[in-house]
């Protein structure tokens, strides 16, 4: 029986083997048995927590979207406008945390594998609405609702294609990069230029 106040710790530990694992060998190839040996664990503690290895991507998803999340609050938290909080939506979606070789081939899984699986259609169909969402609420008090709409679908469009890109091709040498590009969109749209 495992110690109590274990689990969450236990969970993260799996969560970043899985996370490795997917970078290392692919998600296909990320078996319920590599993950275990990364965390250094049973592939029954795995199977204690998880229900399978889908279930696992799943609470590694929602793990890092909570990262994306609470770095997002954090500097949201700081700003003093709806620009500034809109600047901090942006930032955040380029943060660190979110540039990482093996955080990308996690994101990647989750794309790739979301039309097989509900659960991750709605993890992936949760992000979209929050962040169309968070945009869409910093931009309505510049720009009002009808052109706020557009310009949060193309900020969002923007961040993801954006991040894609790099996930694909390579970290970007300066983070700051995508942050001013999809800035200057930003500007762009509030100011009626787009």
């Amino acid at each position: 029986m495992p110690k109590r106040g274990m689990k969450p710790i236990r969970r993260q530990q799996l969560i970043d083997a899985a996370i490795a694992s997917i970078h290392e060998h692919g998600f296909s190839s990320a078996t319920v048995a590599r993950i275990a040996r990364k965390a250094g664990v049973s592939t029954g503690i795995v199977h204690h927590y998880f229900a399978d290895k889908n279930d696992l991507l799943a609470a590694t998803m929602r793990a890092m979207l909570d990262i994306l999340r609470r770095e997002a609050v954090e500097r949201m938290r700081v700003a003093r406008s709806p620009l500034e909080r809109l600047y901090a939506i942006i930032h955040a979606s380029y943060g660190d945390a979110q540039f990482g070789e093996e955080v990308f081939s996690a994101w990647l899984a989750l794309y790739g594998n979301a039309r097989d699986s509900q659960k991750l259609q709605r993890i992936l169909f949760i992000y979209h609405r929050r962040l169309h969402s968070n945009l869409l609420h910093e931009l309505v008090p510049l720009i009002g609702r009808e052109r706020a709409q557009e310009a949060a679908l193309g900020i969002g469009a923007l961040i993801d294609g954006l991040w894609l890109r790099y996930a694909l091709t390579g970290r970007p040498d300066d983070a700051e990069t995508p942050r001013a590009m999809t800035r200057a969109y930003a500007d762009a749209m509030i100011a009626g230029k787009s």
